[in-house]
């Protein structure tokens, strides 16, 4: 098979479920406009060491339903039967000590599941994210047993959670540690577990509600803004396709079904192609030059600005980055991270693309 080619079918150790069940998604490609968000989106698929995606803008934009509908279009994810860990056979080696893959060297039969989408609750407890103790087992049965937690149920997916301004700071925290070391640990009750949890957390919110704080809001690895539509045809294109899908989820699934595996077969080949991508030194350098002269702070604006313009290149099929990504996601990767400028009443964005147009890109 050529390098830049991409099977999709499970390997042969690999069992396919007859059907997956579930409720039909609204397909992602068919959202209309949002193209910064889903843009977002799709590099944080690519490549989930961006950190995560956070989104501004109004209720009613199509937020959560491109989280689903790109997670839906993924390929499924492969895992040993009963493990409640959703362990990557041949990434995790760190898992708690009920899973079947842990201290195993054969494998066995793998079998498939859909890319996981876990919404957090504002209202959720610590235990209920981290994972607990499970009482019913040790009261019944005297046993310690670790019942896992949303992280655990998030892992090798996306973790969603809404107007995460008004989620309590502990929490938030917690969920930027974990989504940064790729692991959850839990030391209490006499329990001492650690597994992974590697996902794209996705947070939204309304910023009119609350802002995040910028200590929290810095470790996101991209930011777009979303506004509800402002001309009649796009407004009258979403309603009419929403109305389609509504009306009939299968037969509208199908009409796009072409597009989405094209995405997903592009999501595919630009993973693979992820870790060839070549990035000149005049381009580090250039991503620089900009973070310095827009005040980003600290040095996670390069390195984001770096991963996500190598994702973007990926999909893109060049075989380095350049000016062109840099430029293009400069905006995305950058505007969460500036210090506000009380005389300067230009926003994040209009000061970013100000830099962009100062400095010669190279």
């Amino acid at each position: 098979m050529p390098r830049d080619q991409v099977s999709v079918g499970p390997p042969p150790n690999v069992t396919m479920p007859a059907k997956m069940t579930g409720r039909r998604v609204y397909p992602f490609t068919a959202i209309v406009g949002q193209d910064e968000m889903r843009l977002a989106l799709i590099l944080a698929a690519i490549d989930p060491s961006l950190g995560g995606v956070m989104v501004f803008g109004d209720r009613g934009t199509g937020k959560s339903t491109a989280v689903r509908g790109l997670a839906a279009l993924l390929p499924p994810i492969a895992t040993l039967p009963g493990c409640r860990f959703r362990c990557d056979a041949d990434r995790d080696h760190l898992c708690a000590d009920d899973c079947p893959l842990s201290g195993r060297k054969d494998r066995g039969e793998l079998i498939l599941s859909p890319t996981p989408v876990v919404d957090l609750p504002l209202g959720a407890t610590e235990d209920r994210v981290v994972g607990s103790l499970d009482l019913e087992r040790a009261l019944a049965h005297g046993e310690t047993r670790f019942e896992p937690g949303l992280l655990a149920k998030a892992h090798r997916g996306f973790l969603y959670v809404d107007e995460i301004n008004l989620l309590e700071d502990h929490l938030v925290d917690l969920l930027l540690d974990v989504a940064a070391s790729g692991e959850n640990v839990v030391e209490r009750e006499g329990l001492s577990v650690r597994h992974p949890a590697r996902f794209v957390l996705v947070g939204s919110g309304n910023p009119e509600e609350g802002e995040l704080r910028p200590q929290l809001l810095d470790r996101f690895g991209l930011s777009v803004e979303v506004v509800t539509p402002k001309t009649v045809p796009e407004r009258v294109e979403v309603v009419r396709r929403r109305d389609a899908f509504d009306r009939d989820p299968a037969r509208f699934v199908r009409a796009w079904a072409g597009e989405e595996a094209r995405l997903r077969d592009s999501i595919l080949l630009a993973r693979s192609r992820l870790p060839r991508i070549r990035t000149p030194r005049r381009v580090l350098e250039s991503a620089s030059r900009l973070c310095l002269s827009v005040e980003a702070d600290g040095l996670r604006g390069e390195i984001t600005l770096l991963r996500a313009a190598r994702s973007l290149a990926a999909l893109e099929g060049a075989g380095s980055v350049g000016p062109s990504h840099l430029r293009r996601l400069a905006p995305l990767a950058l505007g969460h991270r500036l210090r506000r400028d009380p005389l300067d009443e230009a926003g994040a964005p209009a000061r970013i693309q100000r830099a962009l147009d100062e400095l010669p890109l190279t």
